[in-house]
């Protein structure tokens, strides 16, 4: 026998098709492929005595009831592809139609909501405990922490000491003195209460209360607030054992109340100088945190090398730790003698050391900016009181 006698009765083998063949099939290829199909679905049909149309869930009701609940049908049907392979187009009413299958198997005759689906929903997996259901280990109401009880109206007035302050600030605001020798004064029992002598450190007052030191009655005095532009030869401090002329004595016109400087400067260094009694003002400008802005006009007996004020913008290593400087440059229009310096930092003739460090000795040293405030219609020698917007800047400094 011939090798073509021999494939006579063979069925002829089928070419796998796949995604890379690149070639698109034609439209008597594209109908053989409809077919095939066609004659699957029809054999399954046969075989299994359904239509490949119905749908799942009725598909195992006919061939009787499942061990498993069967899945809510989609009502989705795959539209069969005509003899050019095509899909015929959808109808407009298609998914009104499917919507209608959903919702009607959940209906009854009448119209109403089957008790299934009702039942199904109020007993799902997410079926609300109540506490006389609750098991072993799981969620218990008399296991829940009572709420924390909130301080009565009393008690928030009680801990606030509304109004009060403390004893040694009451006399340190009328201007006997600093709070420290109020505690020794205090302590002494020169200071009376409502008539009666208090020696009790801590001791709170209220602002009606009728404090005397050595029977003069005193009263809480206003917050005050003066700028001085300080010159040469003054001491920044309120008294002097050795009988050194001190700042007190430029600000004597001032006020009648006791006004302490805020901050220091050195006797020969010149500038803007702060007083107030305000002592919540006081520690906000003096505490390093808050890096209160300052600016000086240095003078130098000879002229700052360029690799010099690099060093000090770059910052320099001091006996007590680096120090850093917000910025320095020269002076228009005078000699490299003259720079202008700014910085936070408050230890103690900080500027007269940076330079002193490099070599340079400081013939000349004025605070020119101070918190934002400046030496501008305020000679030397002379003071001011602060406007209400000045305040009002010292007190936003964060």
């Amino acid at each position: 026998m011939s090798n073509s006698d021999s494939g006579k009765g063979r069925k002829p083998t089928q070419k796998p098709t796949g995604t890379n063949s690149g070639k698109k099939a034609g439209p008597r290829k594209a109908a053989s492929k409809a077919s095939k199909s066609g004659s699957g679905r029809s054999s399954r049909t046969e075989a299994t005595g359904q239509d490949s149309s119905t749908p799942r869930s009725s598909r195992s009701t006919a061939s009787g009831p499942s061990k498993r609940t069967p899945a809510r049908s989609s009502g989705r049907t795959t539209p069969s592809r005509d003899s050019s392979g095509s899909r015929p187009a959808r109808s407009s009413g298609g998914s009104a139609e499917r919507s209608f299958r959903r919702d009607s198997s959940d209906r009854d005759a009448t119209g109403q909501r089957s008790s299934r689906s009702s039942s199904t929903s109020k007993s799902g997996p997410y079926k609300k405990r109540t506490p006389g259901s609750a098991k072993s280990g799981s969620w218990d109401a008399s296991k829940r922490p009572a709420p924390r009880p909130r301080p009565s109206a009393s008690a928030k007035t009680s801990n606030a000491d509304s109004g009060k302050i403390r004893l040694n600030k009451y006399i340190a605001n009328a201007g006997v003195c600093s709070r420290r020798e109020a505690d020794v004064l205090i302590a002494a029992g020169n200071v009376t209460v409502n008539g009666k002598i208090i020696s009790e450190m801590g001791y709170k007052v209220d602002p009606t209360d009728e404090v005397r030191f050595d029977g003069r009655l005193l009263q809480r005095e206003k917050k005050e607030y003066v700028l001085l532009n300080k010159p040469k030869n003054f001491i920044t401090t309120t008294k002097d054992e050795k009988g050194r002329r001190t700042v007190m004595e430029l600000i004597t016109r001032a006020s009648s109340s006791r006004l302490p400087p805020v901050g220091r400067l050195d006797r020969m260094t010149t500038g803007l100088l702060l007083f107030t009694n305000d002592g919540e003002l006081t520690k906000k400008l003096t505490h390093p945190k808050h890096g209160v802005r300052k600016i000086y006009h240095v003078e130098l007996d000879s002229n700052l090398k360029a690799g010099d004020m690099a060093s000090i913008r770059k910052g320099l290593e001091l006996e007590d730790g680096l120090i850093e400087v917000d910025e320095v440059s020269y002076i228009d229009g005078v000699s490299k003698r003259e720079v202008g310096i700014e910085i936070h930092s408050g230890r103690n003739r900080i500027v007269r050391r940076i330079f002193e460090h490099l070599g340079y000795q400081v013939v000349k040293l004025d605070r020119v900016v101070l918190a934002g405030l400046t030496k501008k219609d305020l000679p030397r020698g002379h003071w001011r009181h602060l406007t209400p917007q000045e305040v009002i800047n010292l007190r936003m400094i964060s």
